[in-house]
């Protein structure tokens, strides 16, 4: 079996990854974790359970190769394990205990620990970050027990533990999960001067235009280089109803324009959607009219909390910004998004994370 250094020198070797520094450093950690894992366990009447490894908690800035890290480290275990983009998992917690409650259990977060903790051995994280405060108040709780358990948790995040649920209502409530995570996982910041998500959209066009066939292809080549074949599902939570993004992978989704205006949105999901998402690609964008009004409205507010958010916006329009809102109401106004649209287009703009 190889070891993780291993197949990272063989994967530079082929060309597949550039070597970097940084992602080298993290390696050892990751190794760790998975040579103890492989262990054969030794079953005896009175031999007692070896301790699992302290798990990992990998932070840095967006685009330095976190997720591809996590990767290569999931493909090489032997073990169940699951790879869950973390507001997803906290979604299916809350889901099974609403579902419990239902059955009359008084802890209704018992059961749903406990079928986690019988599936898998290790949980792998994207994007560990608390923005809820549900999740606040049920995710100590919850890591207890899979700690307890001997779950092993490997988590990304752009934020350093101290700064999770930063700001947060009833912060001083959350602060014990902190030390825990800190005691429970290994700490490791990522520090490498490369954003390799950056560096596959510098110098190449983010605004396509007209709506067709040849800006479905750029669109559908850009997505395959950013999320290499992988996407998920992320369901967010805003106000007890539910924003789902069926296309999403790594803090990236892809999503047309009416799945995101031409419904009753408002500015409470727009601003959920940028504090989850670092890369937007917007599809069919059509022009925008007094009978289009509402969806033009909301187009509005999405690029203001995208702007505000430092979104990085990849689009396809049936025109040019300035052009997308020509007559009816507010096209004065929208002189202001068409300008944000054009900011946003350049090659620095957003992903400084």
């Amino acid at each position: 079996m190889e070891s993780l250094p291993q197949i990272y020198a063989r994967l530079v070797a082929d060309g597949a990854l550039t070597p970097d520094p940084a992602q080298e450093a993290v390696l050892p950690e990751f190794e760790r974790i998975r040579a103890a894992l492989a262990e054969p366990v030794k079953r005896g009447l009175f031999r007692k359970a070896p301790e699992p490894p302290k798990g990992l908690y990998l932070w840095g800035g967006v685009g330095r190769g976190k997720s591809m890290l996590m990767d290569m480290f999931v493909d090489a275990l032997t073990v169940p394990v699951r790879r869950v983009h973390f507001h997803a998992f906290m979604q299916e917690i809350h889901t099974g205990m609403h579902e419990a409650r239902k059955s009359g259990i008084e802890d209704a977060l018992a059961p749903v620990a406990k079928q986690v903790i019988s599936e898998v051995k290790v949980l792998a994280f994207d994007e560990m970050q608390i923005t809820d405060i549900t999740d606040a108040m049920i995710v100590g709780r919850l890591f207890e027990a899979l700690f307890k358990a001997g779950v092993v948790v490997v988590t990304t995040s752009n934020r350093v533990p101290d700064d999770l649920y930063k700001n947060g209502l009833n912060r001083q409530l959350f602060l014990p999960f902190i030390d825990l995570i800190k005691q429970t996982l290994v700490v490791h910041e990522l520090v490498s001067p490369h954003d390799y998500r950056q560096d596959r959209i510098a110098g190449s066009p983010v605004y396509f235009t007209p709506v067709g066939p040849e800006a479905r292809r750029e669109i559908d080549s850009i997505w395959a280089d950013l999320t290499k074949g992988h996407q998920e599902q992320l369901i967010l939570t805003v106000k007890g109803r539910q924003l789902v993004l069926e296309r999403f992978h790594n803090g990236m989704a892809r999503v047309p324009f009416y799945d995101l205006c031409g419904r009753m949105l408002g500015p409470g999901d727009y601003l959920t959607l940028a504090e989850n998402v670092r890369v937007l690609i917007l599809e069919d964008i059509p022009r925008l009219s007094r009978q289009n009004f509402n969806e033009a409205k909301r187009f509005v507010t999405l690029i203001d909390a995208l702007y505000e958010a430092k979104v990085k916006l990849i689009a396809s329009a049936a025109a040019v910004p300035e052009m997308l809102y020509v007559e009816g109401e507010g096209t004065f106004e929208f002189e202001r998004t068409a300008s944000r649209l054009r900011e946003m287009q350049d090659a620095n703009w957003g992903l400084e994370g």
